[in-house]
């Protein structure tokens, strides 16, 4: 059972995300070599390498997409062009925009490169025209014509001095341009398609230009002319010239003649030679495939690891590509082994787990047929082949070093990652489903088998070797040891029981089946789990109780009962199919995930949604708790990775601060009162954010000597932020009479005393003013209402003082009995001044007086228009004569008294 004094989960928060920074276009790294700028649609990224985060991003205000950019050879400036043919200055280390101005293309720039200067900038547009600008003046110094077609390429020649511009376009040729007669004066040809790049030897007496064509020309820049072809037999997308000062003989350089590297469509990095145009060396990306064949080889367009890019960092000697797959990977020179990788778009993440002894680790499925392992830490990403199709669900053994993965290609393979290096090699292959492998999990206790479940509607379980192989070994074949026909449908997950004795599945057909696993014999089935109105997308065992998890397509979450197979709890909030269903906290609470993009956090024992996580805006496919159940990550089809922390324990410790911080202020609160402080009370009050309390400082200075002065002293002397709060609580007193007064009182001093302009700068200050007109009026009406029957009062006190009836004094009608001083009990003659004091000690007590009560008759007159009033009052006797009128309090004097 769980443990009770186990203390319930009630927030995660985001710990870090991965995030896509880069899908397609143009990359450059800065010259000190520290960062990378890329194109992400409408933004352009800027990646810290030593950390992988993203540390700045700017964008155009209009939203539209950004068609090229440049950073200036000193870091200083980047510049941007967008579809809206605008161009604009950015100082990129503050993210904000110094200059924007229209460029003059009619089209959009596709390209754009900066002298060594850092002062002349060059625009390639789609219109075939090349424009030349001045940063510095800020106006445009040429307008090249003659290039035919989109732009695409434009570079200046290293050397400054020699005033020259590279250009080419969809004419295959390089053109070179003379900046100081605006001329073309040369026309390289040599390519049959695209130039693709161009690259200069250091002392700027040679330049490589590669193409489409599978070819690189090597040509004299003094003569114009080439002087060597070199065929690569592939379409090469880039190609850098390797400093001739530097030793590179691991790599196959054995002299100091001229030699470059190609990046292509096959996403292999080649060492030639140009004198003997001779490949000298050849790398490959690591890859547990078996060589293509040369007929699949040839097919270079849709390869997922072609080349887009290749960069040469001198100062740490460095080589950096870019792939079609948007992964920009660091080469170390001269040995080109690998140094790090960053995906920049991982399309759809359709599973995500945590891996390492210490979490430190992520392993990544996407909607592609490569998986990716990071590194928490720096962000790092490591790219596996293997799988030749979309690889669908990951699960990882207990020791937190092997995962197994699953794929549309019908196969399922074991990996293993070294705990030193962190580098992940395959150790074993399975393939004998029909259909894809929609479903995996390995063994709880050790690593001795593993499950699959796939679209063929069977379960299977392959048996592990004992040892595997290291790196450098052959894979190990696997067979399935267990072949079972579970159920109807798609067999979407399966799970192992934490003794490795019982097994679960999930499927389409809305059914969850529980079987007994054997170490020898076939699959038991002991029951089917019923209730689902739709297939089942997943299935979790409990790691404390003998209950299963299930989520499903029609919307809810339940809980089964694994000895009468019944549903003890059903769980509902999602909109739309729960994806995942995870346990934690030690199976007392459950994470769910669905395809409304919310992960939601439950507790089993109350049925209750303690929390929902609003991160994606996706369907969240991908769900998994640490080993030490303090982090969880999700993955979503937004492209987005996102780690959550438990900060239970933080809130938790946050809210004992707050609560004894709001003690000790509150203490000290009642120690300004009391040493009549009232400024320093007034000013912690409102830092309390207590409107109550401050009602209670506002009393107490009203209370005292000259409450008008102090007062209107005390709140002059409030910021300005103070004042905003203080009319926002005088809307608040406002509403109830017995607070008007005081909230009338602080009006008074801020109407009185601050202009209006100065008023209406107050956040929500219209608000607050046209809340506190319709109350004030109300206020306004009691008062004069009130304000009318103490005028009659007066009015009636005056004349029995000046009249021949004092209280007390008998007259011709009776005598006026123990009366006080507003004749509360008391027996009275038809006089005038017994009859107006009762009438008008009852509308005082009232809080209203008739509308006939205005003093503007004789009192005798008012006191014949006198109606029957309600309990308490009765009238009596009548006029004329010896008659008497006598008004008597009942519930006070017990009954009509007769004079």
């Amino acid at each position: 059972m769980a443990n009770p004094n186990l203390r319930f989960k009630t927030n995660y928060d985001v710990s870090s995300k991965i995030e896509p920074f880069y899908k397609g276009g143009k990359v450059q790294i800065s010259r000190d070599e520290q960062f990378i700028f890329c194109t992400c649609g409408s933004r352009v990224n800027v990646l810290e390498i030593s950390t992988g985060k993203i540390v700045h991003s700017v964008e155009h205000d209009d939203q539209e997409d950004i068609t090229s950019f440049v950073l200036s050879p000193d870091d200083e400036l980047l510049v941007t062009a967008s579809r809206a043919l605008l161009l604009k200055q950015w100082d990129w280390k503050r993210a904000t925009c110094t200059r924007s101005w229209r460029a003059i293309h009619t089209v959009p720039v596709a390209s754009m490169t900066f002298d060594p200067t850092s002062t002349l900038l060059a625009t390639g547009g789609c219109d075939g025209t090349i424009k030349l600008w001045d940063v510095v003046k800020q106006y445009c110094t040429h307008n090249l014509k003659g290039s035919s077609g989109v732009v695409h390429l434009v570079q200046f020649h290293p050397d400054i001095s020699r005033l020259q511009l590279f250009s080419s376009s969809l004419d295959c040729n390089v053109r070179v341009w003379d900046l100081q007669t605006s001329k073309c004066v040369h026309v390289l040809q040599n390519h049959y398609s695209a130039v693709t790049s161009l690259s200069f030897s250091q002392n700027g007496d040679t330049m490589v230009s590669s193409g489409r064509d599978k070819i690189c020309t090597v040509w004299d820049v003094h003569s114009f002319k080439a002087t060597r072809t070199v065929p690569v037999y592939e379409a090469v997308a880039s190609v850098a010239v390797l400093p001739e000062d530097s030793d590179f003989s691991q790599i196959g350089v054995k002299n100091k003649e001229l030699h470059f590297i190609t990046a292509g469509s096959r996403g292999v990095l080649r060492v030639w030679e140009a004198s003997s145009a001779r490949c000298v060396h050849t790398r490959t990306l690591s890859s547990t495939l078996t060589p293509a064949s040369g007929e699949e080889q040839e097919k270079d367009e849709d390869n997922p690891r072609s080349l887009t890019f290749l960069f040469h960092l001198p100062v740490s000697s460095r080589l950096v590509t870019v792939t079609a797959e948007h992964n920009i990977v660091f080469y170390q020179l001269p040995s080109l082994s690998t140094l790090q990788q960053f995906s920049g778009y991982s399309d759809e993440v359709l599973d995500v787990k945590f891996l390492g002894k210490s979490d430190s680790h992520l392993v990544v499925a996407t909607n592609s047929c490569q998986l990716k392992v990071f590194e928490l830490l720096t962000n790092s990403c490591q790219i596996l082949y293997g799988h030749t199709d979309t690889v669908l669900t990951l699960d990882v053994f207990r020791n937190a070093s092997m995962f197994a993965s699953c794929a549309k290609d019908r196969s399922v393979r074991v990996w293993h990652m070294d705990s030193d290096s962190g580098h992940v090699t395959c150790v074993a292959h399975g393939s004998s489903h029909t259909n894809a492998v929609g479903s995996i999990c390995c063994s709880r206790l050790k690593a001795s088998f593993i499950v699959t479940g796939s679209q063929d509607c069977t379960v299977k379980v392959w048996d592990l070797p004992a040892e595997l192989p290291v790196e450098g070994e052959e894979v190990h074949q696997l067979t399935a040891r267990i072949t079972e026909k579970a159920h109807d449908k798609d067999v979407n997950s399966v799970a192992v029981s934490p003794n490795d004795k019982l097994l679960a599945s999930g499927s389409q057909d809305r059914t969850a089946k529980l079987w007994s696993l054997r170490p020898e014999g076939p699959l038991e089935l002991l029951g089917v789990f019923r209730g689902h109105r739709r297939g089942i997308w997943m299935v979790c065992f409990s790691p404390v109780d003998q209950v299963l998890a299930s989520s499903s397509a029609d919307g809810t979450a339940k809980l089964w009962g694994l000895q009468d197979f019944s549903c003890l709890k059903t769980f509902e909030g999602h909109d739309a199919s729960v994806l995942k269903v995870i346990f934690v906290s030690r199976g007392t609470q459950l994470l769910t995930s669905g395809s409304d993009g919310l992960v939601k956090l439950w507790t089993i024992k109350t049925n209750e949604c303690v929390k929902t996580l609003d991160a994606h805006q996706d369907k969240v496919w991908g769900l998994h708790a640490s080993r030490k159940d303090d982090l969880m990550v999700t993955g979503s089809a937004d492209s987005k990775i996102t780690v959550w922390k438990d900060v239970t324990e933080v809130e938790l410790a946050e809210e004992q601060a707050k609560q004894e911080d709001q003690i000790l202020k509150q203490q000290e609160l009642s120690n300004l009162l009391h040493e009549k402080k009232y400024l320093k009370a007034l000013g912690l009050a409102i830092a309390l954010d207590q409107p109550q309390t401050v009602l209670t400082v506002i009393k107490a200075i009203r209370q005292g000597e000259n409450t008008c002065e102090l007062l209107e002293k005390t709140v002059l002397k409030l910021r300005t932020d103070q004042k905003e709060s203080l009319l926002r609580y005088c809307a608040m007193w406002n509403t109830n009479a017995r607070n008007c007064l005081d909230a009338q009182g602080v009006l008074q001093v801020l109407l009185k005393h601050l202009p209006p302009e100065e008023l209406l700068q107050f956040q929500g200050a219209r608000t607050h003013l046209e809340g506190l007109i319709p109350y004030t009026e109300r206020h306004m009406q009691r008062i004069g209402n009130l304000l009318q029957a103490s005028m009659f009062l007066n009015y009636m006190w005056q004349k029995m003082r000046g009249g021949a009836l004092p209280l007390g004094v008998s007259g011709p009608g009776g005598v006026l009995l123990g009366t006080d001083g507003l004749g509360r009990s008391w027996r009275g003659s038809s006089g005038v001044g017994g009859a107006g004091l009762a009438l008008a000690y009852q509308w005082v007590q009232r809080g209203v007086a008739p509308a006939w009560a205005v003093p503007r008759e004789p009192p005798l007159v008012c006191a014949r228009r006198m109606p029957v009033w309600r309990s308490g009052w009765a009238l009596g006797g009548g006029w004329g004569g010896g008659g008497t009128l006598a008004i008597t309090e009942a519930h006070r004097a017990g009954g009509v008294k007769k004079g």
